[in-house]
């Protein structure tokens, strides 16, 4: 097994492997902007290509904002994002959650500078991983986002991690340790992006397959 010593070793080692060159500069589509916030919803326990469906329905209807997703009625939001699976649940929490964003930050705007992850814990249907996936990609915080891929890859390499908390921590402190403070939301945003596109491209049955480019880590 190749030894692994931090994070920023693998950072370094994915990206030798360039496998952002056809991404948009922060990888997460539209990353800066409220359809973050509807997506990261949306991909909950699904495929990102059904995603970008539910998206593009509601930019044909018009309903890809604050405003009219906070008044839409559930029946005919479900039928927009049905792409996605589980549409009754996430048109309730996408409804809930954009009234919230207005009631305690009155704009989309505000609420990108001021948020907490503790208000984004506290709304229904908003977990740790979706949590950050709004911080890092709508409101371009230096946040870490891990997930199932992450797990999976850090599992190759023979790390297991209890919880979100231990592998976010473990992704984080071999980055910051040799990163500029103003580098880190965009080494961060890099850094989920490659595990997520290494892991697609590189996995056999529940397997990830190590790149031989991982021996000069």
């Amino acid at each position: 097994m190749i030894e692994l010593s931090n994070s920023w070793e693998l950072y370094t080692a994915l990206e030798r492997l360039d496998l952002l060159q056809n991404s948009q500069p922060l990888w997460w589509p539209q990353h800066g902007t409220f359809e973050v916030v509807v997506g990261a919803i949306l991909t909950q326990n699904t495929q990102w290509t059904r995603v970008t469906v539910s998206l593009a329905n509601l930019a044909k209807s018009e309903y890809l904002s604050l405003e009219a997703l906070s008044e839409i009625d559930p029946e005919p939001l479900m039928e927009l994002i049905r792409p996605s699976g589980l549409i009754k649940a996430k048109a309730a929490n996408i409804i809930k959650l954009c009234q919230a964003i207005r009631e305690d930050f009155g704009s989309f705007e505000a609420f990108t500078n001021e948020v907490s992850r503790e208000w984004l814990l506290r709304q229904k249907g908003i977990g740790p991983e979706t949590a950050d996936s709004i911080l890092c990609y709508a409101c371009i915080r230096e946040v870490m986002v891990v997930d199932s891929y992450t797990a999976r890859l850090l599992r190759a390499f023979g790390y297991e991690f209890d919880n979100y908390g231990d592998l976010q921590e473990w992704c984080e402190r071999g980055v910051r340790a040799h990163c500029e403070t103003l580098e880190l939301q965009r080494i961060f945003a890099h850094f989920h992006g490659m595990i997520v596109e290494y892991v697609k491209r590189n996995t056999n049955g529940k397997s990830v397959i190590i790149s031989p480019l991982f021996l000069g880590v």
